[in-house]
């Protein structure tokens, strides 16, 4: 089913070749990046809140995007855009370098079983990636609800000395998406961590 002429989510005239943001924005600003934007509570929000930001919801499930693209028009948010994608593939090869202020993961997929380590995002590769697409000084903002996750998380940070270990800010962590809200109410954690990539 074709999208609405009006619609917020972007089909990119090429999947090998790096996105052009002009197309995405008609009016350039400061871009954030979700990697993985569930039920787009998060991005929504912070689109909503923030209008001198460009905010692009990264999700691999039509249905979620267009719940997106559907509480975006609702709010007449022009700051806001989806893009059907894989997260990794996404960040590897077509956001632009250079392009984004910021980073955000949230909860993602941990696949827990040992032998499926090797698929989760967040991985040896990841600051390596994240710094090639972020502006000198941009941050990566992590939150999950699983512990083994989180240690590598702050194990493969920790290791790349090109980042730098911040406070989550205060107002970013009070935006908390409905699958956060749900593990909170059932007494789990969030786990934060954020990181700031060095100037030259």
């Amino acid at each position: 089913m074709p999208e609405p002429s009006d619609s917020l989510l972007y089909r990119p005239p090429s999947f090998v070749d790096p996105l052009d943001l002009r197309k995405l924005f008609a009016v350039a600003r400061p871009l954030e990046v979700e990697l993985g934007s569930g039920d787009g509570s998060w991005i929504v929000q912070s689109a909503a809140a923030q209008p001198d930001r460009n905010f692009l919801g990264i999700e691999r499930l039509l249905g979620r995007l267009r719940k997106i693209d559907k509480r975006g028009r609702r709010l007449g948010l022009a700051n806001l855009r989806g893009l059907r994608i894989e997260a990794g593939y996404f960040l590897e090869y077509l956001l632009p370098p250079a392009s984004c202020a910021a980073l955000h993961i949230y909860f993602p997929d941990p696949w827990p079983k040992v032998r499926h380590k090797k698929n989760r995002l967040i991985g040896e590769r990841f600051p390596a990636l994240a710094a090639r697409v972020l502006q000198p000084g941009g941050r990566v903002h992590l939150r999950t609800d699983h512990a083994d996750y989180f240690e590598q998380m702050q194990s493969v940070f920790a290791a790349a000395n090109f980042f730098s270990v911040e406070e989550t800010p205060a107002g970013l962590a009070a935006v908390i998406t409905d699958f956060e809200r749900e593990f909170n109410a059932q007494g789990i954690p969030t786990l934060r961590a954020s990181y700031r990539l060095a100037s030259p």
